[in-house]
């Protein structure tokens, strides 16, 4: 029987992120869990996409959009369920495990956010991301754990620039419980613009996409 599992990762200039992600996944390999690893890339300029393949690796290439990138991956896998990972998040080790026990239940999960820094507000930022998750609202940066009939009955990811994790995890309400093991993803971001400012940024930006606003007009006022 072929195991389960595809494993999509979206990727953009991730070469310095890629490798531990990807080291991560061995555990899962070992188990008998993952079947094909999928890198969905939208226009790297460093060696990313020379890592991928190293790794076995399936290239998938397109037009630099998140939500884009991440719809197209998923329609390349064969995989009956898919774990959706970005490439400066880590699994930590169990994660097979749990995973396999989660995979019985027929739900979407979610991992739980830790970040790759020890402080105080990176203990804070990753509180708000876990609970959140439990109202029913995980981020990306968390992976996703999708049964590929629940993934496509709510029409997968939208080819969207920003918010396309939130736009499938209201898709999924009601669908969605917490896997049972950790995701340590970059604080590089929040580290190089503040974490408070980068965390009230985040949260003003998803207000707004709840509000209505536009992702591309989110996107543009985002990467400024």
């Amino acid at each position: 029987m072929r195991a389960a599992i595809s494993v999509i990762i979206p990727t953009l200039d991730a070469e310095e992120t890629l490798p531990a992600c990807l080291s991560a996944l061995m555990e899962g390999l070992d188990a008998g869990l993952i079947r094909e690893l999928i890198v969905s890339d939208g226009g790297s300029k460093d060696g990313t996409c020379a890592i991928a393949e190293a790794w076995g690796g399936e290239m998938v290439r397109g037009p630099a959009s998140r939500g884009g990138q991440l719809r197209r991956g998923c329609a390349a896998a064969q995989g009956a369920w898919l774990l959706v990972l970005h490439a400066d998040t880590v699994l930590s080790p169990g994660w097979s495990g749990a995973v396999e026990q989660h995979m019985r239940r027929q739900k979407a999960g979610w991992f739980r956010l830790q970040f790759d820094e020890a402080s105080a507000a990176a203990w804070m930022v990753a509180g708000w991301a876990n609970l959140r998750s439990r109202f029913g609202l995980p981020y990306g940066d968390q992976g996703m754990l999708l049964p590929r009939p629940l993934y496509e009955a709510v029409g997968g990811y939208r080819d969207q620039p920003l918010m396309e994790d939130v736009a499938l995890s209201r898709a999924l309400r009601g669908q969605l419980q917490p896997v049972g093991a950790v995701a340590v993803t970059s604080a590089q971001r929040y580290q190089r613009q503040g974490w408070l400012r980068r965390g009230t940024r985040n949260l003003w930006t998803l207000l707004q996409y709840l509000a209505g606003v536009s992702p591309d007009r989110l996107a543009r006022a985002y990467r400024r």
